[in-house]
């Protein structure tokens, strides 16, 4: 990798993480770019990078530092857009490669955003809640400077929710002297977040997955769904599915993994899950003893709904899925995605997959303007409609070139980005 391209002086060469499978897909595109592939370095460079301290005092009265991030990939469409992520393993190679596809997700998707992400060092499990709000607002008032609802709109992540985005909300407003209700998304409807925003990304992935498996001639009444990660996309995917036939046969989450051949009864598993944090444990179904056995387990639709680089070389080979669904952002290295192209199993990629999620920010910072809101049917028939059209332009490109959907999307979404670029020009 750091034979190929620049390595800013911040990452450690040759083990770039994330940001080296960005890089990664951003060559795969190049070629299809034309003249405008004058302008690819711009995709290899976020805009701007902000690393901060966030300090704490614990409830037993010593201090604590964290690492925050935010990291603002380009801004050439417009406002930068992306969630916060709680995590222990959150880096800035994985912010920098986080923000970088929202970037093309949102192009792809061709609502009006640049992409960014933030994220912050630490397992919210070892907060209380006091903690957890007194560090949010930290981390809010550092990245205070380059925020804003014409900036840059967080929104929640792994281990982030609406709670979170009403403190940041308050913070920002509080630092501004007046409501800004528009710096984030994905708050309480009682702030002016939107009907159908908690949903909308499992719901983006139904969707796109109905769409893809029309394509491949496979009805979804009947079909056998796995899913990694349960949590708001994964488990509002699994609920979707099965409310239209299809049969939830495996749901791992980071305790455990439960699977049911003739499908489990996700309704009784998210009430489970919300009494017991876990899957695990869940009774009317076979726990396996080996997580990594989930991999290979029979199923027509695989949707990874959790972290990064999940499938790889060492598990590409085990899927028997014909179809995988990204739910969650960057989950197939690239040596995976060739694995299953060679295996003839189709793989749609997170930046349409999972772009639901944006798509419904889009629609919340929209009628937070206007301060006139819209109906949950008005939300969802929207959405469906987005969602379909993106994917209809992806697959008809994807066809026209040969090329992988991830690839198409890529075309899509650096053709936009770039176009808006050259118009603009460089200042000064």
């Amino acid at each position: 990798m750091s034979s190929k391209h620049a390595i800013p002086s911040y990452l450690t060469p040759p083990d770039i993480g994330a940001w080296g499978v960005y890089l990664e897909q951003i060559d795969r595109v190049t070629p299809y770019l034309g003249s405008l592939a004058r302008w690819v370095e711009t995709m290899k460079r976020p805009k701007r990078i902000l690393i901060v301290d966030v300090p704490i005092e614990r409830d037993d009265g010593t201090v604590a530092h964290f690492e925050g991030y935010r990291v603002q990939h380009n801004t050439s469409r417009g406002p930068g857009k992306g969630g916060v992520r709680f995590h222990q393993d959150v880096s800035l190679s994985e912010v920098m490669a986080l923000s970088a596809w929202m970037t093309i997700k949102n192009a792809a998707v061709n609502v009006p955003y640049g992409g960014a992400k933030g994220g912050i060092r630490v397992d919210p499990k070892t907060l209380s809640r006091a903690e957890l709000e007194r560090m949010t607002r930290r981390y809010t008032s550092e990245i205070n400077i380059i925020i804003g609802p014409n900036k840059d709109i967080p929104a929640p992540d792994v281990n982030t929710n609406e709670q979170i985005m009403a403190w940041m909300m308050d913070t920002y407003s509080m630092n501004q002297g007046s409501t800004a209700s528009g710096v984030v998304t994905g708050k309480p409807i009682s702030l002016g977040g939107s009907l159908g925003r908690h949903e909308a990304t499992g719901r983006g992935v139904f969707v796109v997955g109905c769409e893809a498996a029309g394509k491949r001639g496979l009805e979804i009444k009947g079909a056998r769904i796995a899913v990694q990660g349960f949590g708001n996309v994964g488990g509002v995917a699994a609920r979707l599915f099965a409310a239209a036939g299809a049969k939830v046969v495996a749901v791992q989450d980071h305790a455990a993994t439960v699977v049911r051949n003739s499908g489990l009864d996700i309704v009784a598993l998210q009430a489970y899950v919300t009494q017991h944090g876990s899957v695990a444990g869940f009774p009317d179904a076979e726990q396996l003893d080996d997580a990594a056995q989930f991999w290979g387990l029979d199923c027509d639709i695989l949707v990874p709904a959790a972290l990064e680089q999940q499938i790889n070389r060492d598990n590409a080979a085990q899927i028997k899925a014909s179809i995988v669904l990204e739910g969650a952002n960057g989950p197939t290295t690239p040596e995976a995605d060739d694995i299953l192209h060679d295996r003839g199993i189709l793989l749609v990629p997170d930046v349409i997959a999972n772009a639901g999620g944006v798509t419904v920010s889009y629609f919340e910072w929209v009628q937070d303007f206007s301060s006139f809101f819209w109906t949950e049917d008005e939300i969802n028939s929207r959405l469906t409609r987005i969602m379909r059209e993106a994917f209809a332009a992806v697959w008809a490109l994807a066809e026209e070139k040969k090329v992988s959907l991830r690839t198409a999307a890529f075309i899509v979404g650096c053709t936009r980005v770039l176009q808006a670029r050259e118009m603009r020009g460089l200042y000064p």
